[in-house]
């Protein structure tokens, strides 16, 4: 099974890669980010006709998250985190796929900081921490991808010094993503790739996709009892250099179930 997570950046004006893509790589589950439309304008009978139901959480043009299952649709088990239901941003939701949940997160950027919005980054990841652990307790067969917001390591990014007034790379938001890992979740492209930079972030200016200016935002984690199905995970770099990207690729991995 390969599961993949895609922050779209506005998923009308991308479909035409996103159903290329989806078509290409045939993934069975895809998380979506960024979707940026308005629950009617959502193009569900797109994606049913190439082989995608969906469970999706719009914001009009902000945010919104969705969950694709390829030929089926997906079982919705939450649009929030518990503790966290009066939140009116749409960056969670999750459903039953297949014998496994997903988890699809767009989580707080936070800049500026510091500020009220990186103080809201942190709060998110509190709620989206102690979620992840009781789904570990449970023993629930869960993959938590999306687009985390947060570079893991030095390693993760092309330059650090370019970023280091950046949200993205405090050591707040990097503490929090490494109580994840000692949770039990796995890195799927981390723990596969050891020594390889497979970044999924590239931005739009200053010619950073063309000088490989990027940065490793968008995660799959999986959970201690899916770790020995663990086969394979990558990044689909070409995609963003396609015309009309989104200024991410999509990362993926695969599980034996």
């Amino acid at each position: 099974m390969k599961i993949a997570t895609f922050n779209i950046n506005d998923i009308n004006k991308r479909l035409k890669n996103l159903l290329a893509w989806l078509a290409s790589t045939r993934p069975d589950i895809v998380c979506l980010q960024e979707i940026k439309c308005s629950a009617a304008a959502f193009p569900k009978d797109a994606l049913e006709k190439a082989g995608y139901g969906a469970v999706f959480r719009a914001q009009g043009p902000h945010h919104g998250v969705a969950i694709l299952s390829r030929g089926g649709t997906p079982l919705e088990t939450r649009r929030s985190l518990p503790g966290n239901e009066d939140d009116n941003e749409a960056r969670y939701i999750e459903a039953a796929v297949s014998g496994l949940l997903v988890g699809c997160l767009y989580l707080p950027n936070g800049n500026p900081q510091p500020g009220p919005k990186f103080d809201s980054k942190l709060r998110w990841f509190e709620h989206f921490n102690a979620h992840a652990e009781e789904l570990v307790r449970q023993a629930i067969p869960a993959v938590l991808a999306g687009d985390y917001n947060v570079v893991p390591t030095d390693f993760d990014i092309y330059s650090l010094h370019a970023y280091l007034d950046n949200a993205l790379v405090q050591p707040a938001p990097r503490k929090a993503y490494a109580r994840l890992l000692r949770q039990g979740w796995t890195d799927a492209v981390a723990d596969l790739n050891p020594g390889q930079r497979m970044y999924t972030f590239w931005h739009y200016e200053r010619n950073r996709w063309g000088r490989d200016a990027g940065l490793r935002i968008d995660h799959l984690l999986v959970c201690p009892a899916l770790l020995p199905r663990l086969l394979a995970a990558g990044v689909d770099r070409e995609v963003r250099g396609q015309p009309n990207a989104s200024d991410h690729a999509p990362a993926w991995t695969e599980l034996d179930v």
